[in-house]
């Protein structure tokens, strides 16, 4: 089998993911769903810490959250329903294991409701337009929904937060807080994510004319 084949074969293999992620019944995309909850779930768990900052913590979550919009379309926004909405009602797959309603009260509140925004957000680009489907578009509305979606969200919250139960706190501080040390984790992210995104979409019109 020549290289022509093997590309031809893996071009087909993702081009029918996505035909039977459009054409599967109701009960297999609410699995496809809650397997990228969980997925989300395991990589909050994941962290490491970057050699200029070894205070904060960078995860794995964000990158689930793009994929998922990414994968499933605008099921990755159901997706990041269920994970928000089992998390809330106990389950520990929050980051550091947190569970309950008071993860999503607390100071990170916010940046977990964005997860939701930004995969629906991604889901239909990826549906509707057959060009996010590559590099060099994903990776602007990845930017975009990252760092509008998930972090305005939640530096409001985190505002609320800290004005409530700590005291006044300025722009700058608030964004060196809530934003800073997490940029260039999140650009490492978005790029990967970015980059499957372009292997694993298929580059026809199948998706964008049939919707979810």
């Amino acid at each position: 089998m020549n290289v022509t084949m093997y590309i031809d074969k893996y071009k087909n293999v993702r081009y029918n993911f996505f035909k039977w992620r459009y054409e599967t019944n109701l009960v297999y995309k609410v699995i496809l769903a809650l397997s990228f909850a969980c997925l989300t779930g395991l990589l909050a768990q994941f962290r490491f810490y970057l050699p200029y900052n070894p205070a904060v913590p960078i995860t794995g979550q964000t990158f689930a959250v793009l994929l998922a919009g990414v994968v499933l379309g605008t099921w990755g926004g159901i997706s990041q329903i269920m994970y928000v909405g089992i998390g809330a009602a106990g389950m520990p797959w929050f980051t550091n294991f947190q569970g309950g309603i008071g993860a999503l009260t607390g100071s990170t509140g916010g940046y977990i409701i964005g997860f939701i925004l930004t995969a629906f957000f991604l889901g239909y680009f990826t549906d509707r337009y057959v060009r996010s489907r590559n590099f060099r578009n994903m990776l602007p509305l990845m930017l975009f929904a990252n760092f509008a979606l998930i972090y305005l969200p939640g530096m409001l919250v985190l505002y609320y937060w800290w004005t409530t139960f700590i005291g006044s706190i300025g722009l700058v501080e608030l964004i060196s807080i809530g934003m800073m040390p997490f940029i260039a984790g999140d650009i490492l992210k978005i790029v990967a994510a970015a980059s499957v995104a372009k292997a694993v979409t298929p580059k026809t019109s199948y998706g964008a004319e049939l919707g979810t």
